[in-house]
């Protein structure tokens, strides 16, 4: 499949800041599931800065915008070509270990209540366990959008029993980890939901290692495994550490953002 991304998150600060510098994770991940054929991310009077790619196999990119300034735009606009691989990162190069993911973080810890959900899940082998744990987490919080926020960590938004993308990846990394199956967090972009109804927003779902296959998403909240519908951009231990835009305003003040995503299907 064939998809066009355009991506625009916009920063407002309420006085002028003196500077701000971000980190971004906005190249989609070069692996055997995506191709890109275009891409570019702007930076409304913003510098590019050095670039590397981490041990995790994602390129980042620092940008420094000068101030005085009271509004920042950064664009992602690109055409990517995608293949259902069933889920499996399949020609992925990174050099981190996987049991470096079996380090819990704040929004993944395990309470006693995930605890408790990670032990129902049954499977005769490392595949069978991770969709009856991604299935377990999909029946436990419902997805719906506003009652959770940034913060939420995976026991809260279990025991309130709703949530969103992030919420669902949160809840199945902490379990896997339970069950001894390294999580990681993963953020990008979905074309359209598992009813075919387009998605409105940047999405995350969470890839778990299992021997013989390696790294393999799974989307609770769409309860499946990702295919060619979505693009991947990076990983990280929870949606922090991968947060495609990393950064800081220098100059106090608040901050508003608005983002705006739009996922469409070009012509072959």
């Amino acid at each position: 499949m064939r998809l066009t991304v355009d991506h625009v998150t916009r920063y407002h600060y309420d006085r002028p800041v003196r500077s701000v510098v971000q980190s971004h994770r906005l190249q989609p991940s070069a692996f055997a599931g995506q191709k890109v054929t275009d891409w570019e991310v702007t930076v409304s009077g913003g510098t590019r800065g050095a670039s590397f790619r981490d041990g995790a196999g994602d390129m980042v990119q620092g940008w420094t915008v000068a101030g005085p300034v009271s509004e920042v735009t950064v664009r992602v606009q690109g055409t990517v070509e995608t293949v259902d691989l069933t889920g499996v990162l399949r020609g992925h190069k990174e050099t981190v270990a996987p049991e470096c993911y079996m380090l819990a973080t704040t929004p993944t810890r395990a309470d006693t209540a995930l605890d408790a959900l990670a032990r129902q899940a049954d499977g005769g082998d490392p595949l069978a366990l991770a969709h009856s744990l991604s299935a377990l987490v999909a029946d436990a919080i419902a997805y719906m959008p506003g009652v959770t926020h940034a913060h939420t960590t995976a026991a809260e938004a279990l025991a309130l029993g709703e949530g969103v993308c992030q919420d669902h990846a949160h809840a199945l990394i902490a379990v896997a980890r339970v069950r001894g199956l390294p999580g990681r967090y993963v953020s990008g972009y979905l074309f359209s939901d598992a009813d075919g109804q387009a998605h409105e927003a940047a999405h995350a779902w969470a890839e778990l290692y299992l021997a013989g296959l390696g790294w393999v998403g799974f989307d609770p909240a769409n309860r499946c495994c990702p295919d060619d519908r979505y693009i991947r951009l990076g990983s990280g231990l929870d949606a922090q550490d991968a947060a495609p835009i990393r950064g800081i305003a220098r100059g106090g003040g608040m901050e508003e953002m608005d983002v705006t995503v739009a996922i469409l299907q070009a012509s072959q």
